[in-house]
């Protein structure tokens, strides 16, 4: 338990710096955008380096984008919907609403 109330701490004291919150959330926001592109990689039954060429990218782009070490652009975004046979959708959402 020492363990967790160190880490709880820890992460109390990060998000306390200036600048933290938004880091964390666009985190999460790649985090995100990443799984949801390799689950439907997944699910067509693709390989990285197949949907790299659907979308005109190069495999380690793929892979750093679904480990969610990049932030996309929109065209970006707009390719590898395409390439994954869906269509893109950018909303905004009430804070109030989000979860």
């Amino acid at each position: 338990m020492g363990e967790r109330r160190a880490w709880a701490g820890k992460r109390a004291e990060v998000m306390g710096r200036p600048g933290a919150g938004a880091a964390y959330e666009a985190a999460r926001i790649r985090f995100e955008l990443g799984e949801a592109v390799r689950l439907r990689r997944e699910e067509l039954g693709l390989t990285q380096a197949q949907l790299a060429e659907r979308a005109g990218l190069k495999q380690p782009a793929v892979a750093r984008f679904e480990a969610g070490g990049t932030m996309p652009t929109i065209p970006m975004l707009e390719r590898l919907a395409e390439a994954l046979e869906m269509r893109l959708s950018v909303r905004f959402q009430p804070l109030r609403d989000a979860g």
